[in-house]
């Protein structure tokens, strides 16, 4: 069984307030980019005693044994019984990059698993299960453009209003912590909600349509607030953060040229 698990970028990120569990309350645009990694695994013939993880690819330093692929597969066999597995996952999303990565290999292991062994859980059920992985797993068992509030766990789907435009991923390779994100931000509620911005001429989303992580990402790490500097300069019509960082991505009418100083941390770039 192979699966594709994508990457996703946060079209403004609005931090509403702490919560009592210690987690925060969100609003945020969450969007499918079609930059990948690769899960693949097959049941392990004669008599295994164990899972086997090996990846390829960007090192993520991370232990197989911490991998989120190995909780999901964990947290499946909380309610189902499955063998153990030979698991073979590429990695093309950083880690720490604010596109998801791990949650969506997470995720796509569940869907996978599901479809692989028959199980018939429904994407409701599987959501429920991811949401005990991560708070933002749950939006990858089925990407569509959604609206996400909560934890980032209540989605509304949302049309593909991107498609056709062109995108830029930047990653410099600073591995952002999403703790501290959290902790240096000061959560406020809006009244003006992100689906109504996102109904505006994209040319005026710079104006109103912010990520919250930015004011700390950018004082602690002002060489990627340039990148956004860049970008726009380069001809963006929209850029921002996403997540938590360290990715900051480019929204362009056109094919864009990237100019050399991008051009090295350079991900992904091609139409939505």
């Amino acid at each position: 069984m192979i699966s594709f698990p994508r990457a996703k970028i946060n079209i403004g990120l609005r931090v509403i307030r702490k919560r009592n569990d210690g987690f925060h309350d969100i609003e945020t645009l969450f969007y499918p980019v079609p930059l990948c990694d690769a899960l693949e695994f097959v049941v392990q013939p004669g008599n295994p005693v164990a899972d086997e993880l090996t990846t390829t690819g960007i090192d993520i330093n991370t232990r197989p044994e911490n991998n989120l692929v190995l909780m999901a597969l964990k947290r499946m066999r909380e309610k189902h019984s499955v063998p153990f597995l030979k698991i073979h996952l590429h990695k093309a999303i950083p880690s720490g990059a604010g596109l998801g990565g791990g949650s969506s290999d997470a995720a796509c292991m569940l869907v996978a698993l599901n479809k692989g062994f028959r199980f018939e859980l429904s994407d409701e059920s599987l959501r429920d299960i991811a949401l005990g992985i991560g708070s933002d797993c749950p939006f990858f068992i089925n990407p569509l453009p959604s609206l996400a509030t909560g934890r980032g766990e209540k989605l509304i789907p949302l049309p593909p209003f991107l498609e056709g435009l062109h995108i830029v991923l930047i990653n410099p390779g600073i591995r952002i912590s999403t703790r501290d994100a959290y902790m240096n931000t000061h959560p406020v509620r809006r009244k003006e909600r992100l689906e109504n911005i996102i109904n505006d001429d994209i040319t005026n989303w710079k104006k109103y349509l912010k990520n919250d992580f930015e004011d700390y990402v950018f004082k602690v790490y002002p060489q990627i607030g340039e990148i956004k500097k860049s970008l726009y300069r380069s001809g963006a019509i929209y850029s921002s953060l996403s997540g938590s960082g360290s990715t900051v991505y480019g929204i362009f009418e056109e094919k864009p040229f990237i100019s050399p100083n991008l051009k090295k941390d350079l991900i992904w770039k091609g139409r939505l």
